[in-house]
């Protein structure tokens, strides 16, 4: 299980030993002096930063040794990109701390904690890669005041945390779903998106139709709407009701980065077609698929499995869809055209991580581009506006 990087401690520690050995060198030395050249005033500092020294070893020594450090128990799941929450409490022994900070590795700064009795921080750990990962245990730097004397406690516990892939907003490009000639930004981080457990803007592939009564609010174009002032909604591809299809193939990632690219497309995909009818997720390796249905109340389940979604393993078959449902295939090879002629007449999109040649995208999600299936569109001369 990977975990993250312990060098903090190790470069802090080395740190401090330096004001310790300049401080008894120079002890030593005007003691030295004072013997050499009976010199009685140099007797005074001298002695006087051997007992400093002394002192502040023996009260770093035995409050480092009564001091106990925990750190609770946090979330079990984070998303990329957020911070992981740890709380730390300190509590001293017999004697107060003389000073001190708690750090983790992967934390810019250490929190100090001054003369308290007991404390109770908490530290902001960045989130690695998606999976599981050890976040590694804290330490707690006793020193002194003067930093003469410095020791270490650590723990032996530590947390176990699943980094989750983000969800992402899917953008429609100019013209790149029944030509309304708009940048359409859908999903989480729009201002009609949804995020996960929220119902929001339903992600339908196949163009416009005239609204029909009875049809889910959600299936509204409102940018239309609101310009013409026409009632129009999006389709499914074929009129069909089965839920769309996100499979996910990572048979032959081109490198870590497309893969987790083609994960978060899957994810996001996910998210924002579920809201309509459901939809069900494919994963490489895996024999049973994965239904998400509307209120996203299975989607936690199927958001664990895509964040420990590795590359090597076969393709997803699928065989065991309903027919007709609109495949979203989300490749993360270098070479993503090898799987559109198995899906050649069928509806569906092509959502790859390396860009195609001569090819304009119906939307873009995550860093990836979605092309529609069996369909050579050239791009257009002139540019695409911002999203």
């Amino acid at each position: 299980m990977p975990s993250w990087p312990t060098p903090w401690s190790e470069s802090r520690r080395s740190e401090a030993v330096t004001p310790a050995r300049a401080t008894l060198v120079l002890a030593v030395a005007l003691v030295a002096a004072a013997v050499a050249f009976d010199a009685a005033p140099l007797y005074v500092p001298g002695i006087g930063l051997l007992l400093a020294y002394a002192v502040a070893g023996a009260w770093v020594r035995i409050a480092a040794r009564g001091a106990q450090l925990t750190h609770e128990t946090g979330r079990l799941t984070i998303v990329e990109g957020e911070r992981y929450p740890l709380d730390v409490v300190v509590r001293a022994g017999s004697l107060p701390l003389p000073g001190g900070a708690v750090a983790h590795p992967l934390v810019d700064s250490p929190v100090d904690l001054g003369h308290r009795t007991v404390a109770r921080v908490r530290l902001e750990v960045p989130a690695p890669r998606r999976g599981w990962h050890e976040i590694g245990s804290v330490s707690l730097s006793v020193t002194d005041p003067l930093r003469l004397a410095t020791r270490e406690v650590g723990t032996d516990a530590s947390n176990r945390v699943l980094v989750l892939p983000r969800v992402e907003p899917v953008v429609i490009p100019d013209g790149g779903l029944g030509g309304t000639g708009e940048s359409i930004p859908m999903g989480a981080g729009t201002p009609r998106g949804s995020g996960p457990g929220r119902r929001g803007v339903a992600f339908e592939m196949d163009g416009l139709r005239s609204h029909r009564p009875g049809s889910p609010a959600s299936r509204i174009h409102w940018p239309i709407l609101a310009r013409t002032g026409e009632l129009v909604e999006r389709r499914l591809v074929g009129g069909t009701n089965a839920s769309p299809v996100v499979a996910l193939d990572a048979e032959r990632p081109s490198d870590p980065e497309a893969l987790d690219r083609a994960v978060r497309a899957s994810a996001s995909l996910c998210v924002h077609l579920a809201p309509a009818t459901g939809c069900v997720l494919l994963l490489p390796g895996e024999r049973l698929p994965h239904r998400i249905d509307p209120g996203l109340q299975l989607w936690p389940r199927a958001h664990a499995r895509l964040a420990v979604v590795e590359g090597g393993d076969r393709p997803p078959a699928i065989r065991s869809v309903a027919r007709g449902a609109t495949v979203f295939w989300v490749s993360a090879t270098a070479e993503p055209a090898r799987t559109e002629p198995a899906f050649a007449g069928s509806p569906g999109y092509l959502v790859t991580a390396s860009a195609l040649a001569d090819r304009e995208p119906a939307f873009t999600v995550a860093g990836c581009h979605g092309y529609r299936m069996g369909v050579a569109t050239r791009r257009p001369q002139s540019g695409r506006r911002a999203a």
